[in-house]
């Protein structure tokens, strides 16, 4: 799932790969999928962007938005994005399609569910594209000490969880399951642990944790357990995840552990994180 360190990762391999591309031909909606969400007509895509020159790119939270002139093409974070050489084998199963006037291509599939949006700039009015637009990014000093305090003070009045605190509601946008479990690890605070019983103490490294995890995962490309544009995974190696779970933790050697918990899967160790 795309989440803040893979939608920057893929923007900026798009900026670098993709920017300045005519569009050429797009196909959308080849092969049908249940939870596939489009803007409008799929089928009008292709006169939307036909013949549009791809712009800039950037991470909105979980999504990756495309500038292509007075157009948008967003992508949203159970999207798998792919780009494609002149001579490569585009996927026979695909959910949207688009190839450039040097018959290079980009692709995108929907793993669970996804949004594949394409709209003129402005029309589009989603809930969560529009809260992640005008929230400040983990990565700006506009996300400081003080701004999370206010986040952890409305989640301590509403009785939340440490997980429900960070990956539901958009409070923080793109901030989503994956990417918590490693936070919570480096901060010891286990996912279910009430946010109204944190220390000072705790709340200091959550902020910490949320701010420098974030952004080695950034700096490393992604997540191990993510794919990049070119189909690579990413190079920072998650330390709770399906990839670690019931080997040994890190630090103290007890065994990851992985529960159902707020309609996901959390990881742990029962000894760094104690509930």
């Amino acid at each position: 799932m795309i989440e803040i360190p893979e939608a920057l990762e893929l923007s900026r391999q798009i900026r670098e790969n993709i920017t300045g591309k005519r569009i050429m031909n797009v196909i959308s909606a080849q092969s049908p999928h249940k939870f596939a969400w489009y803007f409008g007509d799929p089928d009008k895509y292709h006169g939307l962007l036909s013949g549009k020159i791809i712009g800039d790119a950037k991470g909105v939270g979980g999504m990756v938005e495309i500038t292509a002139e007075d157009a948008i093409i967003l992508l949203g974070d159970g999207v798998a994005v792919k780009y494609h050489g002149e001579n490569e084998k585009r996927p026979q199963k695909h959910q949207l399609l688009i190839e450039f006037d040097d018959f290079t291509a980009l692709t995108a599939s929907v793993q669970m569910y996804g949004g594949l949006w394409c709209f003129r700039d402005g029309t589009f009015d989603n809930q969560y594209y529009n809260i992640a637009k005008v929230k400040p990014s983990v990565l700006s000093s506009q996300f400081d000490e003080g701004y999370f305090d206010k986040i952890v003070s409305a989640a301590e009045n509403a009785g939340l969880s440490a997980k429900a605190l960070l990956a539901t509601e958009q409070r923080i946008p793109g901030l989503g399951n994956g990417v918590l479990q490693d936070i919570l690890y480096n901060a010891e605070i286990h996912p279910r642990k009430k946010v109204r019983t944190f220390s000072p103490g705790d709340k200091k490294k959550l902020f910490l944790s949320v701010k420098n995890t974030l952004a080695e995962m950034t700096f490393q490309g992604g997540r191990d357990t993510e794919k990049d544009l070119f189909g690579c995974s990413g190079g920072y190696k998650t330390k709770l995840s399906k990839n670690t779970v019931d080997k040994p933790c890190l630090v103290c050697g007890d065994v990851i552990r992985k529960e159902a918990y707020l309609g996901g899967s959390i990881y742990y160790c029962p000894t760094c994180q104690k509930l």
